[in-house]
């Protein structure tokens, strides 16, 4: 991903509800959920839904699909990845790493 492919997917997800419809999509994985199903689940009107997935869709984070006369959305998971990868590049000093060898406590500054 280049810099502004990121800077538009964390700008995507940083809202309370688009974060929530991203997270929810994860967690059901590639099947995905129409998008009644999740403004159901999160408590979401269904106008103020389809801005937030519009919103998501634009940044590649989310794909959707039409099966009959339901919209499907999943995440997309390369793209997250993706997104994940940039934010974690070279990550302590290019020595691989994982949460045990990382330390968790804040530095003080």
């Amino acid at each position: 991903m280049d810099t502004k492919e990121v800077v538009m997917a964390l700008a995507a997800i940083a809202q309370e509800s688009r974060l929530a419809i991203f997270r929810l999509l994860v967690q059901i994985g590639p099947d995905g959920m129409a998008a009644t199903k999740i403004a159901e689940q999160l408590n979401i009107a269904p106008s103020s839904l389809s801005f937030h997935l519009k919103e998501l869709t634009h940044a590649r984070l989310i794909t959707s699909r039409s099966e009959g006369r339901f919209v499907i959305y999943s995440a997309d998971v390369v793209v997250m990845n993706g997104l994940i990868g940039y934010l974690t590049e070279n990550c302590c000093g290019g020595v691989p790493c994982g949460p045990a060898a990382c330390d968790t406590q804040p530095t003080s500054t």
